[in-house]
């Protein structure tokens, strides 16, 4: 039986400076399955996804394995020089898929639906980020963000790449960005030095069914302060400003090396949703 993979459609351009293409997986023929490759530019680099991989027919013939293995050298002809895949928590055989393909994990998506605003400890105050505090802000948030990168398997310069990509994109404008709560957590005494500090992107994107998802792009405790609970505090304020902007889908990306954070956020009802995976091509 000759698997072979055929292209659905022709190639189109997306707006990250790649282009995307879903393509057929054919057993003698006939379509068995389906999936999508895509790339994206990091500066100097393309990265590759691997999506919508789907076997309709014949499971556990290797027909997984084949579609991933083919889309693999689409995305090297097409001058990627590593490759990401989303799988969601409920798709266990795919996991062990990409782990037996040398895929690396790397984060996971959390998500929780939020009902009533918490309260946060007493004393404590949550202060908007200003103008003249936030240059040095997000240049520290930028460098603690690479280096969680590189220890999620990207080099260097990708992880540097994607930084600059990610917050280019989401704070345009600094603290006038619209939709996106930055705060600063403060202590009952008043200390001018911050506990540390939340950036909340209030509408990330819709889900499938309409309902507005909120996202945490930073949630960080100063290291004079960790391991007093700051944390939780931050993540209940986080809550709290969805909430009141009258959101009540709120999810995150946790590095799956961090096993302090995803005992929090487990304790806190944040449950699993996609497990994300990696490799240099």
């Amino acid at each position: 039986m000759t698997t072979t993979l055929r292209p659905e459609g022709p190639e189109t351009p997306t707006t990250a400076g790649g282009r995307t293409r879903r393509w057929r997986i054919l057993a003698n023929g006939h379509q068995v399955g389906a999936l999508r490759t895509s790339s994206a530019r990091h500066d100097s680099e393309l990265w590759g996804e691997i999506a919508e991989l789907e076997i309709t027919e014949g499971r556990g013939r290797g027909r997984g394995t084949f579609g991933a293995l083919a889309a693999e050298e689409v995305l090297r002809a097409w001058g990627c020089t590593r490759v990401d895949v989303v799988v969601p928590e409920s798709a266990p055989i795919a996991r062990g898929l990409v782990a037996a393909l040398g895929y690396t994990e790397r984060m996971r998506n959390l998500g929780k639906s939020l009902t009533a605003a918490p309260p946060l400890p007493a004393g404590v105050t949550a202060r908007p980020i200003d103008a003249a505090e936030f240059p040095a802000w997000i240049d520290r948030a930028a460098r603690e963000y690479v280096q969680s990168l590189r220890d999620s398997g990207l080099t260097e310069a990708q992880a540097r790449a994607k930084s600059r990509l990610d917050h280019r994109n989401v704070l345009q404008q600094g603290v006038e960005t619209p939709g996106v709560a930055l705060r600063r957590l403060h202590s009952p005494g008043g200390a001018p030095e911050p506990l540390g500090s939340l950036w909340v992107n209030l509408h990330l994107r819709d889900l499938p069914d309409g309902t507005p998802l909120a996202w945490v792009m930073v949630v960080e405790v100063d290291r004079a302060h960790r391991g007093r609970g700051h944390g939780r505090t931050l993540m209940l304020l986080a809550e709290r400003e969805c909430l009141a902007a009258g959101v009540r889908e709120l999810g995150l990306n946790v590095f799956s090396g961090n096993r302090a954070a995803l005992r929090l956020y487990a304790s806190l009802g944040y449950r699993v949703v996609n497990r994300c995976y990696g490799k240099p091509l």
